[in-house]
């Protein structure tokens, strides 16, 4: 930027380093009614810092670029096994339900608990060009940051020099009541000694009263236009905060092809297209990698429990097997001593104690003492025949966005191209309206104290006065604004370009 400040104390941190090459003239001095010298001072640099900072908006996009950065850690993630781990308990009543007519329970309430992990690995050509495409929207994102920046930072820019030229149309005004104050006072003295009529001290009254509502109405620009740059911010406004311009207007060192090629290499809004297009040209890739084979891999161990919560359950099955089948033995003998075969020997009908125990010890799993469960290897290879036109969907609409991609950057490139230029003729031509402007200004700076040296001593009337006031008053604003057309300009041609010039 070509507008800067005089370094400010109070309001946020230290002024950084002076521009390289960049010399600024002594402040001028402060006009009246416009800058108090005791409140703080805030400089462009440091509202561009404060606004990067704390300006809402931008810290969103900064805030979504985090999205981006997630989005290629997954896609990374994607190259290797997924793991899975799970640990269940259950519950289930006494009873019997049937299942294919048979029916299954048990007459004890039951407990039970389980666990498994397993690890799946997929390998695709979609799986291994993600990161590719996660990685130019990376850098896409990091582009729109950047981009974000640069339009804050001439936002800010544009605002700050909208303060000073309301600042200097303020202090304008203020030197035309002090100027029309003068003229009132000498009018009314003149009305005393009798060398001008009561219309005359009425006339000056008048302009007086207008130029101080002209006054009023300059400084309260003044304030809404700092709330407005405030709000870019994201900060509040401190009581009594002021700017100061500091830096002449000058034809520019640079040429137009100096900053377009500038401007091509860095300009953040093509950048993070370029990035947008890179990415669009990988999805087509990876999209046509639909029709290619998927091949995955998955084992697993676990293991399970299962305890009856009736401790004696088991037992009594156990008893009851024991007794049928040691019932039947008297009747087994008998066959045999029939047909001539050998005895068998009877056991007991009932369980021991210890049998008993080892029972109820075996009952007793839930919910750790997990039996473990057969392992398993499943690999699979799959290939694509017919989804009913889901793949050349995804395909037609990746070359899609890859054609509107490229269309994006080249109508951007476009842009840039008459942006750049048209803000570089525009600055240009600014610094020799300057000129003119100025030498307009001191012409009817001039005609305007001739008027008034003739009104001293008779030789025009009031109204020559007033309108030769009216016409500095036009002269000085229309240098004003011309003043400031530069520095917006730069301010331009900087957005533009994407970068600053200095």
């Amino acid at each position: 930027m070509m507008v800067a400040c005089i370094v400010a104390a109070p309001l946020a941190a230290p002024l950084a380093a002076p521009l390289a090459g960049q010399t600024a003239p002594p402040a001028p001095q402060a006009p009246v009614g416009v800058i108090d010298s005791t409140g703080p001072v805030l400089t462009l640099a440091e509202a561009q810092r404060l606004a990067e900072r704390n300006n809402p908006n931008f810290l969103q996009t900064v805030a979504a670029r985090r999205s981006s950065g997630a989005a290629l850690r997954a896609a990374y993630g994607g190259l290797f096994p997924q793991a899975t781990a799970s640990l269940a308990g259950g519950y289930q009543q006494a009873g019997q339900v049937f299942f294919s007519g048979s029916a299954l329970g048990a007459s004890s309430d039951a407990v039970q608990s389980q666990w498994a992990l397993g690890l799946t690995y997929q390998l695709s050509a979609a799986t291994l060009l993600t990161p590719a495409v996660e990685r130019a929207n990376r850098r896409a994102a990091d582009a729109d940051v950047t981009g974000a920046a640069a339009t804050l930072v001439g936002s800010v820019a544009m605002q700050y020099v909208n303060v000073l030229e309301d600042q200097a149309r303020a202090a304008l005004q203020d030197t035309l009541v002090i100027d029309a104050t003068a003229q009132a006072e000498l009018a009314r003295a003149r009305v005393t000694v009798g060398s001008a009529t009561p219309l005359d001290q009425r006339r000056a009254e008048v302009a007086l009263g207008q130029q101080e509502v002209q006054a009023l109405q300059a400084h309260n620009q003044v304030d809404i236009d700092k709330l407005r740059l405030f709000q870019q911010l994201g900060i509040a406004q401190p009581r009594g905060v002021h700017f100061i311009d500091a830096y002449a207007v000058v034809m520019p060192a640079f040429t137009v092809d100096s900053v377009m090629a500038i401007a091509r290499r860095d300009n953040p809004q093509v950048n993070a297209l370029r990035a947008r297009q890179d990415a669009a040209n990988v999805s087509v890739r990876r999209a046509n990698g639909l029709y290619t084979p998927t091949f995955s891999l998955s084992t697993g161990i676990g293991g399970y429990t299962y305890q009856y919560t009736n401790s004696n359950f088991l037992v009594n099955q156990a008893q009851l097997e024991l007794s049928a089948e040691n019932g039947t033995c008297p009747t087994l003998d008998t066959l045999a001593q029939a047909v001539n075969l050998p005895a068998r020997t009877c056991g007991p009908t009932s369980l021991t104690p210890a049998q008993a125990a080892q029972i109820r010890a075996g009952n007793r799993q839930f919910p750790f003492s997990f039996t473990n469960t057969p392992r398993q290897l499943t690999a699979t290879f799959s290939l694509p025949i017919f989804d009913g036109f889901q793949r050349e969907r995804t395909v037609e609409q990746a070359e899609v966005d890859r054609d509107d991609a490229r269309y994006n950057q080249r109508a951007r490139e476009l842009q840039l191209t008459a942006d750049v230029t048209g803000a570089y003729l525009t600055l240009t031509t600014s610094v020799r309206t300057v000129e003119i402007q100025e030498q307009n200004s001191a012409a009817a700076r001039e005609a305007l104290t001739l008027a008034e040296e003739r009104y001293k001593v008779g030789a025009s009337t009031f109204v020559d006065v007033t309108d030769a006031r009216a016409a500095y008053e036009r002269a000085e604003n229309d240098r004003i604004g011309a003043v400031y057309d530069y520095h917006k300009a730069f301010a331009a041609l900087e957005s533009a370009v994407g970068r600053p010039l200095h």
